[in-house]
């Protein structure tokens, strides 16, 4: 499977760059990779030649290692147990320390950092089960402070230690306020820290442990040498806190910053608000395009308060960006340029003008209608995240489909279910309840749900969906559910997408050939489906393309946001703006959506509802163009051309 990256343009330029420049605003030096998969392969190789080093120099020796559990290291477990099958590593000689464990729980419950751990990495290699030392949870409330002490001891001076940053700093379950001198210990764990951790239990609070046993700061600071690790757009804020931000306690992992050996491991996306991806003019030499001198103009703008045409040669050269000025002769040729080129981003015919001219339009007007497919990860991110301009291409008269990728079954609340089995006997269809009641009493925390649970929860979900495209006009026969097989897990954990997942897309694809293509480059959802979706339907398209299907050669595939996050306007290629009525229009194709208000159980760090996301992230566009000095609209949806 290929994975999703965005392409850029212009940038820093950094052939013959020093690294002490390149690297001048880390206080923590930081690598940059295109995505967790390359920076996990780098990293595992440098695993491993820590690992031979040290057998070299310490004949007979334990080499000590400290690791993580959870998302962020998965993908570098993968590649050490690659590494581990071909031969080029025995693990043998290492001794694993994990860093924290909920409490109380027994190590072998499915949940617990302690079977994670295995089944990611431990069982797959060679490690010797005398040199695995993670936290236990299951030790009693009135011997635990002696354990901590015991195991502190024992796991101080690792040889290396590799972790993960929350997305607010947080190593291990040390979080806002711990101190730097903290030792192994149980903590409290907070209200939204147990809402993260409750992801690992189908959703359920109750069921989510209110402590957990931690390394503390102090022992993690004793390390001989630490690796960070952070991957995806929920983790930029930290990373630049971390990296460029001063020692705070509210981010724990920039205590950091005093570590004589310590680097961090970042993707393209997570590392997108370090002063180099932001400012690289601040840093050294640049590329010029007209995207990348649309970021520096922007940047210029918000941090001048000023919109396009009122900046001055002054604002330029104060801000380092008489490069720019030079390139392009004049600083007003740069203001003209540039506001031009932000404003041929705005359309009212996302699916092309007829008749007109499309010179400077961001879709061609033929042809016309145009067949349209929009693949929508969960079945209601079509509406949430492109509603206003999904409803403008149906209501312009073209070809529309929707897809619905996934079942979204697992974020349907158990009283929703209930609510509508009742509502099947008040209507004489037949008096289930009871017999659902028993199903949903069944289940059990951690494991997955019951397949005729998860079949109640999709078909209310698709009734939904339809629901929501019927209210402004789209027939059933456009409307299609692929329940790609890798989402069917009934769990929060998804299963590896496959060939077979890649297939269905392929051909919907091809049944369709459509002329344009909407799908999500939503990197931030917090549980993956995003990019596994998005991911799936490019190895789709890039199947068929290689496999000589002509539709393919004249498609455009258009990027757009879920609720989480919205492109920069940098990268804007299109912008669709709403009027007041559409954005009513909009909402009410979310409000169908019913079992996702109010108790949806897994919404992510944000209490919004989702109709509320969307308006304010598409009204705070608007009020961005409109800063930048473009016409003023009720709201704006934005979107990145990929092809």
């Amino acid at each position: 499977m290929r994975h999703f990256t965005l392409p850029e343009e212009g940038g820093l330029v950094k052939e013959n760059l020093p690294a002490d420049i390149l690297h001048g605003y880390d206080k923590i030096f930081t690598e940059v990779y295109a995505d967790s998969t390359e920076g996990s392969r780098v990293l595992a190789r440098q695993v491993v030649d820590a690992i031979k080093d040290f057998e070299i120099k310490n004949p007979g020796c334990i080499f000590r290692l400290g690791l993580t559990t959870g998302a962020t290291p998965a993908s570098l477990y993968k590649v050490l147990c690659r590494l581990y099958r071909a031969g080029e590593v025995s693990f043998r000689n290492v001794a694993v320390f994990s860093i924290d464990e909920y409490y109380p729980t027994a190590p072998e419950a499915r949940q617990s950092r302690n079977t994670r751990l295995h089944e990611d990495f431990l069982d797959n290699v060679d490690v010797l089960p005398e040199n695995i030392h993670i936290p236990d949870g299951s030790i009693p409330h009135e011997d635990v402070s002696e354990y901590c002490a015991r195991f502190d001891e024992l796991s101080r001076g690792l040889d290396l230690l590799i972790m993960g940053i929350g997305e607010q700093g947080q190593v291990g379950f040390n979080e806002a306020g711990s101190s730097e001198q903290s030792r192994t210990r149980t903590v409290l764990l907070s209200y939204e820290s147990r809402k993260r951790q409750s992801r690992n239990f189908n959703g359920d609070m109750a069921a989510t442990p209110k402590e957990a046993v931690t390394m503390g700061i102090s022992t993690m600071m004793s390390a001989k040498q630490v690796v960070l690790m952070a991957w995806g757009e929920t983790k930029a804020e930290a990373v630049r806190k971390v990296v460029e931000g001063g020692i705070d306690s509210s981010c724990p992992a920039s205590f950091f910053q005093h570590h004589p050996n310590v680097r961090m491991i970042v993707d393209e996306v997570s590392g997108s608000l370090l002063t180099r991806v932001v400012a690289p003019w601040l840093i050294g030499p640049c590329h010029w395009t007209p995207k990348f001198r649309r970021k520096a103009v922007i940047w210029l703008c918000q941090k001048e308060h000023k919109p396009i045409l009122k900046l001055t040669h002054a604002d330029y050269i104060k801000n380092s960006l008489e490069e720019l000025v030079e390139v392009e002769g004049s600083y007003d040729q740069v203001n003209i340029k540039t506001f031009n080129d932000l404003q041929h981003t705005i359309t009212g015919w996302p699916g092309g003008k007829p008749n007109a001219d499309d010179s400077t339009r961001p879709v061609a007007s033929t042809p016309f209608p145009k067949k349209v497919l929009i693949l929508s990860p969960h079945p209601d991110d079509d509406v949430i995240s492109m509603g206003g301009t999904f409803i403008r291409l149906v209501h312009q008269g073209h070809d529309v489909h929707v897809a619905y990728q996934t079942s979204g079954d697992v974020a349907v609340h158990d009283d929703v279910v209930l609510q509508h089995m009742d509502a099947a006997s008040q209507l004489g269809f037949g008096d289930r309840t009871e017999e659902v009641r028993a199903i949903i009493a069944s289940k059990r925390p951690g494991e997955p749900e019951p397949r005729e649970l998860l079949d109640i929860k999709a078909a209310i979900r698709r009734s939904e969906a339809r629901g929501a495209d019927h209210s402004f006009g789209m027939k059933d026969d456009h409307i299609h559910f692929l329940n790609l097989p890798f989402y069917e897990s009934g769990g929060v954990s998804k299963l590896p997408c496959s060939q077979v997942d890649v297939d269905i897309l392929k051909a919907l694809m091809n049944e369709i050939k459509p002329d344009q293509i909407y799908m999500a480059g939503d990197l931030a959802d917090p549980h993956g489906t995003h990019r596994v979706c998005t991911e799936a339907a490019l190895e789709a398209f890039e199947q068929l393309r290689e496999e000589g299907a002509s539709w393919t050669e004249s498609c455009h595939i258009w990027l757009y946001r879920g609720a989480w996050m919205e492109w920069e306007l940098a990268r804007v290629d299109m912008a669709v703006p709403l009027s007041p009525d559409e954005l009513i229009e909009k909402r009410h194709a979310i409000y169908r959506h019913l079992s996702q208000k109010d108790i949806v159980p897994f919404p992510g760090e944000d209490p919004r509802e989702f109709w509320q996301r969307a308006e304010d992230r598409t009204q705070a566009t608007a009020k961005a163009y409109d800063e930048l000095g473009m016409a003023e609209y009720q709201a704006i949806e934005v979107f990145v051309k990929l092809r």
